[in-house]
């Protein structure tokens, strides 16, 4: 059957082809894709031209912008959805904001005896519940290892949080996956950083403490570790690894599991 959808994606595939060196000094840039089959390569960079004509990139002064870093914050943006099928997962936002360094946003909080408190907090990211993505372009430039940070994937997250309404930490749920089995995983290991922030509040723990904020924040933090060091999150909250695998479609620790064992960048060097 003729699908007007599959005939503009092949049509914005030919009208926007990434040239072969481009993609390859976007591969080399991100290291966190080293190990992706060829087909998931493949996919990954048709999604890019798809991600990059239906979300507008807004790049402020002092940004600048060329296919290559445009590629760079696609791809991140892509590969928490390399399995998820073609729902538009990436609904309730046309706009992206770059700025050229870390931004002052205006933040308020409700104590719990009811008085409000406002103040301007210094952000690298930020989602808006039905409005834009902001993002620090140092830290879209900085994302994309395998060291436990990634500012594209953390905001993105956030907004696969929202498409339940408020971000509260459980996104839209597989029909094969059980809201209780998440919710009791998730506040579990929540409540058990902050426990260990409790008690010690400098304490150097396996994940960023910024997790500890909220349950949104815990599933976004926790989703940029699931991606860019996989390894850390199974050692400190397997269960939450393993929901976010079930979730994502994806097993991040098996493809640098698989590198550290017969990828020679990831053999230690000797002296």
């Amino acid at each position: 059957m003729w699908s007007l959808s599959a005939w503009r994606r092949r049509r914005l595939l030919a009208k926007h082809p990434i040239a072969d060196d481009t993609w390859q000094r976007v591969r080399h840039h991100l290291t966190f894709l080293d190990g992706i089959s060829a087909e998931q390569d493949q996919w990954l960079r048709e999604a890019c031209v798809i991600f990059l004509a239906e979300k507008h990139l807004t790049a402020l002064p002092g940004v600048e912008l060329h296919q290559e870093q445009r590629l760079l914050l696609a791809a991140q943006a892509q590969l928490p959805l390399m399995n998820l099928g073609d729902l538009d997962w990436y609904q309730g936002f046309h706009e992206i904001v770059l700025y050229p360094d870390d931004f002052l946003s205006p933040q308020r909080h409700r104590d719990a005896s009811g008085v409000e408190h406002e103040w301007e907090g210094e952000h690298s990211g930020e989602a808006w519940q039905q409005g834009p993505i902001i993002l620090a372009w140092p830290g879209v430039m900085a994302s994309g290892h395998w060291e436990g940070y990634n500012l594209v994937i953390h905001e993105l997250a956030h907004k696969l949080d929202m498409l339940n309404g408020s971000a509260n930490g459980l996104p839209p749920l597989h029909h094969d996956m059980h809201v209780q089995e998440w919710a009791s995983v998730m506040q579990g290991a929540f409540d058990d950083l902050n426990r260990k922030l409790d008690a010690h509040p400098h304490a150097k723990t396996a994940i960023d403490p910024y997790a500890a904020e909220n349950p949104a924040e815990f599933f976004a933090v926790t989703s940029e570790y699931f991606f860019s060091a996989p390894d850390l999150l199974m050692e400190s909250y397997p269960q939450v690894y393993a929901q976010l695998s079930h979730f994502y479609r994806q097993d991040p620790l098996a493809r640098l599991t698989q590198l550290q064992a017969h990828d020679p960048r990831y053999q230690p060097q000797g002296e």
